[in-house]
C-alpha cells in the first residue's frame, strides 16, 4: 500500500509537499494526472457583452475572464454533465457574475459581481482592461465547473513530482565552497563537517552543484520514495485538491474494471 507522508504546508502561498513511499513513477504520475484533469473547479465559461467601447475587443476581454480564477464550492455545484438540468444550466451547476464600468480607470476583477459570494475572483486585482474616459463596459458571464482534460483554464494547480535525492558526503576539503556554489540554505556546516537541510534539499535542483564544487566527494543518488510538489491556483486549497484527485482516481479505475469486465463477457 502506498505510503503518504505530508512534508510541508504554506497555507500562505497555497502550497503543499509531500512524500510518496512504496510505489512507482506511474502511480505518481497518476495522480498528477487526475489532478490537471479531473479535479473540478469553477470558471467563466460563457460571456455576454451587453456594451463595449473599450480598446480590447469582445473576445479578448472573453479570454481574459475565462482564465481568471475563482473560488469553488463543490458542495454547492455540479458538473453539467452530472446535473439533474443535464448541462442546459441551473442553480445547481453555473452562477452568474456582471460587470459594468466606466473609464477613466483599470477595470479589475474586484468589480465582478457574483450572484453567489462563495464563487468570486481568487485575485481581485488582477486586471481585466483599462478604460479612458468615456469608454464604457457591461458584461454578463457564467461560470460553471470543468475539468482540465477539457481546457487549462479548469486547472486548479501546478503539479511536478520527483524522486527523492539523497546526498552523500565524503571528505569535503572545503565545505565552505560547496556551501556558496549552491542555493542557500541547502548546505550548512555542523561540527565542524558539511551538512545538508533534508528539508531544504527536497525543494531543490542542485543540477550537479555539489559534485563540481566538492570535487566528486559530494554526490547525489535518487531513492525508491518521490516528492510530489502542488501549488493551488487558488480555486480549492491543496488538500482538497489531492482529496479530489484520488476520488476522480478511484472512478476511473472502477470505470475501467466495468469496461474490461464488458468486454470479456
Amino acid at each position: 500500500m502506498v505510503e503518504i507522508e505530508v512534508v510541508k504546508v504554506d497555507k500562505k502561498k497555497n502550497k503543499l509537499t509531500i512524500m510518496l513511499k512504496k510505489t512507482d513513477a506511474a502511480f505518481v504520475n497518476s495522480v498528477r494526472r487526475a489532478i490537471l484533469e479531473n479535479v473540478p473547479t469553477m470558471a467563466i465559461e460563457d460571456v455576454e457583452l451587453r456594451k463595449n467601447t473599450a480598446v480590447l475587443y469582445d473576445e479578448v476581454v472573453a479570454h481574459r475572464l475565462g482564465l481568471l480564477p475563482l473560488t469553488t464550492d463543490l458542495e454547492s455545484y455540479n458538473l453539467p454533465t452530472k446535473c439533474k438540468c443535464n448541462g442546459e444550466g441551473c442553480a445547481s451547476c453555473q452562477v452568474k457574475l456582471t460587470l459594468e464600468a466606466e473609464g477613466p480607470g483599470i477595470v479589475t476583477a474586484s468589480e465582478l459581481k457574483s450572484k453567489d459570494p462563495k464563487v468570486k475572483p481568487v485575485f481581485p486585482e488582477t486586471p481585466i482592461v483599462k478604460l479612458l474616459k468615456g469608454q464604457k463596459i457591461e458584461l454578463e458571464a457564467t461560470a460553471m465547473l470543468g475539468t482540465g482534460n477539457v481546457h487549462s483554464k479548469w486547472n486548479p494547480a501546478h503539479v511536478l513530482y520527483k524522486h527523492k535525492p539523497v546526498v552523500k558526503i565524503g571528505n569535503v576539503k572545503e565545505p565552505y565552497r560547496v556551501i556558496e556554489a549552491c542555493p542557500p540554505g541547502v548546505f550548512e556546516i555542523k561540527n565542524g563537517k558539511l551538512a545538508v537541510n533534508e528539508e531544504k534539499l527536497l525543494t531543490t535542483d542542485l543540477a550537479g552543484l555539489a559534485e563540481e564544487a566538492s570535487n566528486g566527494e559530494v554526490t547525489m543518488e535518487k531513492s525508491d520514495d518521490f516528492v510530489m510538489f502542488i501549488e493551488s491556483f487558488g480555486q480549492l486549497d491543496c488538500k482538497e485538491i489531492l482529496e479530489q484527485a484520488v476520488k476522480a482516481l478511484d472512478e476511473n479505475l472502477e470505470e475501467f474494471e466495468k469496461l474490461l469486465k464488458e468486454t470479456k463477457e
